[in-house]
C-alpha cells in the first residue's frame, strides 16, 4: 500500500515530485510508525466490519483500530469479540490489500484469546491499541503481546494509549511519565506509536472543545501534551512516535465537492473557493490542529470519521521548500555545521540546530510524498477525494 494509492498513477504524476513510498504490514517499524496517518477508528460491533475495512482502504485509510473499548458498550463486549472473528476469517477470503489493522481491548487477557480465536487469519493483524496506559497497568498487556507473538510466530506492535488519571493530574504527572518511559523502553521494539486519549484528559474535568478550539487552546490539555513529547518524543534516538488526539467535529463534505469536481481542481480561483468551503463546513478547527500537532512534535491523527482522512494525509506531505531545505542541511559535505541560505531565498538554514527537524522531514517525505513546487493542501485534497 502506499498514500495516496487510491489515486491514479498519472494523477499522482502530477502532484508529487516525490511519490510516496510503498509499504506493508511487514515492512520495518521506523516506516510504519512514521506512515499509520490518520488512523480511523471504528466500534468492533459493525456487522459488516470487513466490508468497511475495504472500502476505506480504497478511498485512502491506510490504518484502522478496531475497537472493543470506549467506543462500545459494556455489555457488548462478547458480541464484539465474536464479530471480530466472523470479520477476519471474512477479510482472510477476500484476497484484498487491506489497512494495517489493530485491536482496542480492554484487558491483557483478550489478546491472545482473540489472537487463538481469530487463527491463521489474525496474519492480517499488526497489534493491539493498550488503553489508559501506565507502568502498572501497560506491562501486562506488553507481555501479553510478547507471548502471544512468540506462540503464533507473528509480528505484533503495540499502541499504548496515554489517557489516564495519573498522567493528567500534576501531583502523580512526573513519577506516571518516568513510569511509562522505562516500561514502553523496555519493550522499544514492541511500541509502534504512543496514542494521546485527549477526550479523556477534558472528561476528568467536565470539558469539551468547541468546533472552533484545537486542543491546543484547553491549556490544561496542551500542558499534558507539552509534558508527553518533553519526555518521550523526544529526537534524540530515546524517543517514540506520539500520534495527535482526536478530532470530535464532523460533516460529510464529500457531497459539497463532488458535483464540482467535473471542473480541474487547478482550474485559476478554485483553490480560494475550496479553501473558503472548507472553514465553511467546520473543518477550519481541524486544519489548524493538525498544523499544530506537527509544530508540537506529534505525528499523524486518531481519526472517529472519514471525513477526517484526508486533510490529515494532505497535510502530511511535504512541500516542495521544507524538502528543499531539508536536503540542504543533510547534504554530507554540511557535516561540520555552518548556516546556509535557503534555495528559496526566504529563510537561513542552521545546519546543527535544524537537523534532526530535517531528518524527520525526510521521513515523512518517504511515506507522504513530495509536493510539486505549484501543488498544496487543496489541489491534493481534492485530488484524493475526486477518486
Amino acid at each position: 500500500m502506499r498514500h495516496f494509492g487510491h489515486i491514479p498513477p498519472t494523477a499522482r504524476e502530477g502532484l508529487f515530485h516525490q511519490e510516496p513510498c510503498e509499504f506493508t504490514a511487514d515492512s520495518p517499524a521506523r516506516i510504519m510508525s512514521a506512515a499509520l496517518g490518520a488512523t480511523l477508528y471504528s466500534p468492533a460491533t459493525r456487522p459488516r466490519l470487513a466490508d468497511d475495512v475495504i472500502k476505506q482502504h480504497r478511498s485512502g485509510v491506510v490504518s484502522m483500530v478496531l475497537c472493543l473499548e470506549d467506543s462500545i458498550d459494556d455489555s457488548e463486549v462478547e458480541a464484539g469479540e465474536d464479530n471480530l472473528v466472523r470479520q477476519f476469517a471474512d477479510l482472510d477470503t477476500r484476497g484484498e490489500e487491506l489497512p494495517l489493522l489493530f485491536i482496542r481491548v480492554r484487558e491483557p487477557e483478550q489478546i491472545p484469546d482473540l489472537v487463538a480465536r481469530i487463527g491463521p487469519a489474525a496474519a492480517l493483524l499488526s497489534g493491539f491499541v493498550l488503553p489508559k496506559f501506565t507502568a502498572e497497568r501497560g506491562t501486562p498487556f506488553l507481555e501479553a503481546i510478547t507471548d502471544t507473538e512468540e506462540r503464533s510466530g507473528h509480528r505484533l506492535f503495540a499502541m499504548p494509549v496515554l489517557e489516564s488519571p495519573e498522567l493528567l493530574h500534576l501531583e502523580t504527572r512526573t513519577e506516571t511519565l518516568t513510569g511509562i518511559a522505562g516500561v514502553v523502553d523496555k519493550y522499544r521494539e514492541r511500541v509502534l506509536a504512543l496514542r494521546l486519549g485527549v477526550t479523556d484528559f477534558c472528561s476528568a474535568y467536565g470539558l469539551r472543545r468547541s468546533p472552533d478550539m484545537t486542543a491546543y487552546d484547553v491549556r490544561i490539555v496542551a500542558g499534558i501534551i507539552e509534558d508527553v513529547v518533553n519526555v518521550l518524543g523526544r529526537a534524540d534516538g530515546t524517543g517514540f512516535t506520539v500520534t495527535g488526539p482526536v478530532w470530535e467535529y464532523f460533516r460529510t463534505q464529500e457531497r459539497m465537492f463532488k458535483p464540482q469536481l467535473r471542473r480541474s481542481p487547478f482550474q485559476e480561483g478554485r483553490a480560494e473557493e475550496l479553501r473558503t468551503a472548507l472553514i465553511e463546513h467546520d473543518l477550519d478547527g481541524l486544519l489548524r490542529e493538525i498544523e499544530l500537532d506537527r509544530a508540537n512534535g506529534l505525528q499523524g491523527k486518531t481519526c472517529i470519521h472519514p471525513s477526517h482522512v484526508l486533510p490529515v494525509h494532505a497535510l502530511s506531505v511535504v512541500s516542495h521548500e521544507e524538502f528543499s531545505d531539508a536536503q540542504d542541511i543533510l547534504r554530507p559535505e554540511r557535516g561540520g555545521g555552518g548556516v546556509l541560505r535557503s534555495a528559496y531565498t526566504n529563510k537561513m538554514n542552521e545546519v546543527k540546530p535544524h537537523r534532526a527537524w530535517a531528518e524527520r522531514t525526510l521521513q515523512r517525505a518517504e511515506v507522504f510524498g513530495v509536493a510539486r513546487e505549484d501543488v498544496g493542501f487543496v489541489e491534493l485534497l481534492t485530488a484524493g477525494l475526486a477518486e
